[in-house]
Parts: structure tokens; C-alpha cells; sequence
């Protein structure tokens, strides 16, 4: 167990609170969760601000700790719009759970700079894929499980999936989630998007559906290895807490063009700060 040295004065709760706020406000907003900005900014913060070492797998733990608030809020929201399909979250979430808690037992095993920076330049590749989506000749074959959805004005859209595919990228998600606690949204939602033809705004509700289950089950894995801090968390959570809730009310103002763009926007800087870093 880590001990917390924490100072607990109001000072550092208000950054955690804004810290938490900020990154799932806009995790939220394009379904990747937010871990992406919590992971560095917990070991950044750690020792100047908060007196306390944070290390990869700590900030990991915590990290999966404030998303399991942040898409627990989200999730809900989206569901009360329509915009989350649970059905095809609880079918990727068969391999995403169990997988996120073996990348959980992982983290402390593997290099994770090396993971860091493949995984980046394959966010780069995704990045580069969802920007030339218009051109890509879309997948023709007939899926075993096929979903309905009729946007704003009317127009009924199709996607779907087969089973092995979409067990297989649900066991990489959570692969992911659990090894750098970053949710897993930035692999599920380009392949739901590319692959099985998912619209942007049901890609991006379903993918924080798809992280609560992960988060779970890999929080839960970090905090029986003990690499988990209660007050860190809990520092966290309330702003999470509202963010999920804030980023899900302003996705449903975004159109679709302009939501893939923010994705692009933010797979982009996320990618490039893992090959740099």
C-alpha cells in the first residue's frame, strides 16, 4: 500500500477538484474517458503539489478509481437520451472486464514507456483512418447482431457486429484500460466508427458505457495489489462526478462533422504526448 502523505488543504482539494472536473468534462464529451490527462497529471503534481510519490502504478489506479465516476455519471445521461446502446457495451464489456483486471495485474511487470509509445504511434494511424473515413469504402458483409438508430432528422442508420471482432477489440480496450488506465476510448471508438459503422454521437455514448465496466474491474484489480489511494480518489470524485454528467449534456449540442473533429483533435495531441514523452 502507498501511504498518503497528502496535505489536505483547500488549496489542493480545489486543484483536484478542477484537475477531475476538467478531465472527465472532456472525456466525456468524446467518449474517451479523460485517464489520458489524469495519468500525467497525477505524476506531475504528485511530489510538487501534493506532497506524496506517485508513481506509474498508483497513478494508474487512481486514474481507473475517478473514471469508474466519471463514466458511471456520463453513461447515465446518456442513457436517458437514447444516445447509449447497452446491449453491444455489455457484449464488448464480456472481454473488456476480465481483460482490463489482467492488464491491471500487468502494469507493475511492463515497461509501460514502450507500451506507451507503439500504442501512440497506433493512435496516430487511427487518427489518420477516421480523418480519410469519408473515402474508405465501408465494410459490405452482413453482421450477426445489427442495431438501428434514427438521428435528428429522421435518417435511420444501420451498424452492427460479429461476435469474435467485437470480443476481440472489447479484450483489447480493457487490455489497455487496465495497463495505463486510460479507459480504453481511443482504440473502441474509432474501430466502432470504422468497422462496424457506429454513428459518431452512439460510438462515443456506448464507448463510456463500455469504460465503466472496464474501470471497475480493473480499480478493482489496482486497489487488491494494493496500488490505490482512497483520498486521492475520493479528492477526485467529485469532479468527476459532475464532469461525466457536464460532458454528456454538451456532446448532444455537437454535431456529428464537428464531434469526429474534437476526437481527431484529441487522439492526436494524446498520441503525440506518448511517442514524445
Amino acid at each position: 500500500m502507498f501511504p498518503a502523505v497528502m496535505t489536505w488543504d483547500l488549496p489542493t482539494l480545489l486543484v483536484l477538484f478542477v484537475l477531475g472536473l476538467f478531465a472527465s468534462t472532456f472525456g466525456a464529451i468524446v467518449g474517451l474517458g479523460g485517464g489520458v490527462i489524469l495519468v500525467p497529471a497525477l505524476l506531475l503534481l504528485g511530489p510538487s503539489m501534493l506532497g506524496m510519490k506517485i508513481d506509474t502504478t498508483l497513478a494508474v489506479g487512481v486514474s481507473l478509481g475517478v473514471l469508474v465516476f466519471t463514466s458511471l455519471t456520463s453513461t447515465l445521461t446518456f442513457v436517458r437520451e437514447g444516445k447509449a446502446d447497452l446491449r453491444s457495451a455489455l457484449f464488448f464489456s464480456i472481454s473488456s472486464g476480465p481483460m482490463s483486471m489482467l492488464g491491471a495485474s500487468l502494469t507493475s511487470l511492463f515497461n509501460p514507456d514502450v507500451f506507451r509509445r507503439a500504442f501512440g504511434y497506433f493512435m496516430l494511424f487511427m487518427v489518420v483512418l477516421l480523418l480519410l473515413r469519408s473515402r474508405i469504402k465501408p465494410y459490405q458483409g452482413k453482421w450477426r447482431y445489427t442495431r438501428t438508430f434514427t438521428d435528428e432528422a429522421g435518417v435511420q442508420q444501420e451498424y452492427g457486429y460479429n461476435a469474435f471482432p467485437a470480443l476481440l477489440i472489447g479484450g483489447l480496450v480493457g487490455l489497455i484500460a487496465g495497463l495505463l488506465g486510460i479507459g480504453g476510448g481511443v482504440l473502441l471508438i474509432p474501430a466502432m466508427m470504422l468497422l462496424f459503422r457506429f454513428p459518431p454521437h452512439i460510438a462515443s455514448a456506448t464507448s463510456m458505457a463500455v469504460i465503466f465496466i472496464s474501470a471497475l474491474f480493473g480499480s478493482g484489480m489496482h486497489l487488491y495489489r494494493g496500488e490505490w489511494d482512497w483520498l486521492l480518489v475520493l479528492s477526485l470524485a467529485p469532479g468527476a462526478l459532475i464532469g461525466g454528467w457536464l460532458g454528456a449534456r454538451i456532446s448532444r449540442r455537437i454535431g456529428s462533422v464537428l464531434l469526429i473533429r474534437i476526437m481527431c483533435g484529441a487522439l492526436l495531441l494524446f498520441a503525440l504526448r506518448m511517442v514524445i514523452t
